[in-house]
Formats: C-alpha cells, structure tokens, sequence
C-alpha cells in the first residue's frame, strides 16, 4: 500500500522531471507559435493532417506536436487526430487583444534563451552573459535587428494589457495634471491611464526606437490628442513639466547606480507635490513570506530575476533594495501597495527627500 511518505517522494521527482523539462516545454511552444497551429485550428475541431497541411508540415510530427500541446493544456484531442485550442491556448491566437504570442516569440528567442547557457558564469562573476555571447548589450543588439526589435516592443506591450487594464483605477491620478511614462514603449500604459482619466495630459518618453508603436497605439485609444511623444535616453535626462513620473517595468533592467540615475533625473524635474510611481514587482524579504501574490506566481519573479542577471544586469528588488536606490536619487518610499489583480506588480509611491 502506498504510503504518505511515498506519495511526496514521487512528487518531489515529479518536480524535478518537470522542471528539467522546461526548456523543452518552451521550444514546443514556440514552434507552435511559429508554425501558426493555434491560429489554423481557430475556434472549431481539426483533424492534424489538416493543420499540418496549412502550416506546411508532416502529417505525423504536427500529430506529436499538437498530443505534446495537449499534455501541456493548450490544446484537446477529442478523438485520435483531431484537435481543439483550450482556452489557455487561445491566448496564443494572433490579433486577439490579450494575445501572448509576441511575448512567447521574444521570451523564446535565442536572443534571450542563449545567454541561460552562461547563468552558472553569472552567478560565479556577477558579469552579464548576454553581453559576453553577443559582443554587445541587449538594448544594443536590438537596434541591430529590427525585426527582434518589433517582437520586443510587442512582447513588452502584451506583457503589460493586463497592469495597463488594471492600473488606471488602483491609484488616485486624479490628483495630477500630467504624467510623463520614463521607457514608455508603445505607450499602452499610458494610454489606458489617461482614457480613464479624461483631464490629464501625458508624455510618452522613451527611445526612438522605442516608441516606433506609440502614435498608433494613442490614436486607437483616443488620446493622441493627450499625450505627445519625447524620444529622449533616460540616462541623460527626463524631460520635466509633468507632476507624475511613472516607471513601469524599466529599472528591474538595470543596475543600481543605473536605476539610482534614471531616478535620480526624474527627482530633478519633479515639483513640489510631485510623485514618482513605480510599477515593478516587490519581492519578500524571504522566499515564501510576504505578499500572497508573489506565492502566486509560481517562482516566475525569481526566474526574471535571474534572466535579469543573465541578459541586462538588472534585478527584482525587495522593498528596502527600492528604498536604498530610491534614496539615492533625492527620493523617499512613501508606499508599496500589491497589485493582486496584476500579480506581482506593486505600486511603489515615492516624494522627493
């Protein structure tokens, strides 16, 4: 008879197996995407033989492909061959506004993937991998290839639907006149922000680059009259006449002194009664502790962690690791509220010192 004490000894192996297979997991994934299957099989049932055909492919791989999909919950098989997407799997439908299939195209590229080969390097010396494989930074590398650049800014985009739904109504902007998003992207953000709040005026201020996505992204959400566009390094300056500055996503990329800098240049333009908002996950002083939301995550934050160390040299920052940066830049933590309905994000509040 099986025993209590057997049970969780196959299921620490279980973890460990299924751990070791993540990578493959993610390659399954990302030929999915690639090969269009999500977006072939649609809404309705489909034999693989006809998937396989519209994608180009062999009849019995697409066949392992698609049982491999259904093992990992994306996809069914209701009778032998014959398959349809989960509603998971519809997330990895194209054109869909809450689609991940940027995300899962950037996030499984060898852009990101081949500097984990060095995670064990970074560790030992505290140096970024990336820059080591590629002879350049990440951000650079980008610039170097449009097409990965696009994915990035996509990817970035979809990362952020649900925060940028969730956002507008978790904090009082009402409060303000104008905010200025620092690394703004496409301004996705910002324009759910402002949408939902109809007095403000924003500034999107980002790199040139950066900001390829931002006038139509405005113009479909009917604030480019709102909002202007500042291409711009925050590791120069921000620029000023706003009494909101909010950072979503951007100083996790870097070190530091970096992110003390990119602070540090909105304390400078910040008058007085203005605030800077960061929106970044907050991790626990100790793993397992803290926030329920970042229990909820699956270790995901601690993964970005390390893939911060492995590509940019950037990090997740605990509640005191924000109040030193912040500290260092003219600026006091005033709070750090979790985001439960956008886990792990937390709204990060701070005031000039």
């Amino acid at each position: 008879m099986e025993t209590a004490t057997a049970r969780a000894a196959m299921a620490d192996r279980g973890l460990i197996v299924h751990l070791a297979f993540g990578s493959m997991a993610a390659q399954t994934l990302r030929a999915a995407v690639r090969l269009g299957v999500f977006d072939l099989i649609g809404d309705g049932r489909r034999p693989a033989a006809e998937v396989a055909a519209d994608a180009g492919a062999e009849h019995q791989p697409m066949t392992r492909l698609l049982r491999a999909l259904a093992g990992l919950g994306l996809m069914e098989e209701h009778e032998p061959d014959a398959f349809s997407v989960t509603p998971a799997g519809a997330l990895l439908v194209s054109g869909r506004p809450d689609s991940l299939t940027s995300f899962v195209r950037m996030f499984t590229d060898p852009a990101i993937v081949r500097a984990w080969d060095g995670l064990e390097s970074s560790v030992r010396t505290g140096e970024i991998a990336f820059d080591a494989v590629f002879g350049t930074d990440f951000f650079s590398h980008l610039g170097r290839h449009p097409e990965l650049s696009a994915d990035f800014n996509a990817a970035m985009s979809q990362a952020s639907e649900e925060t940028a739904a969730v956002l507008p109504h978790a904090y009082d902007f009402g409060r303000f006149t104008s905010v200025t998003d620092v690394g703004g992207g496409d301004g996705s953000v910002l324009a759910g922000i402002l949408a939902a709040h109809p007095p403000l005026t924003g500034v999107v201020h980002d790199t040139q680059d950066g900001l390829a996505q931002a006038p139509k992204t405005l113009d479909r959400s009917g604030v480019a009259d709102r909002c202007s566009l500042a291409p711009g390094d925050f590791f120069r300056s921000v620029p000023g006449g706003s009494d909101l500055y909010l950072i979503k996503s951007v100083l996790h990329d870097w070190s530091d002194d970096q992110a003390a800098t990119i602070l540090g240049h909105c304390r400078a333009v910040l008058p007085p009664g203005g605030r800077v908002l960061i929106v970044e996950p907050v991790l626990p002083e100790v793993v397992g502790t803290g926030a329920s939301a970042h229990a909820a995550d699956g270790g995901i934050t601690y993964l970005s962690d390390l893939n911060m160390l492995v590509n940019l040299g950037g990090r997740e920052r605990t509640r005191k690791d924000f109040e030193e940066v912040c500290h260092r830049a003219g600026l006091s933590l005033l709070t750090a509220t979790p985001l439960p309905e956008a886990a792990p994000f937390s709204l990060i509040e701070c005031a000039a010192r």
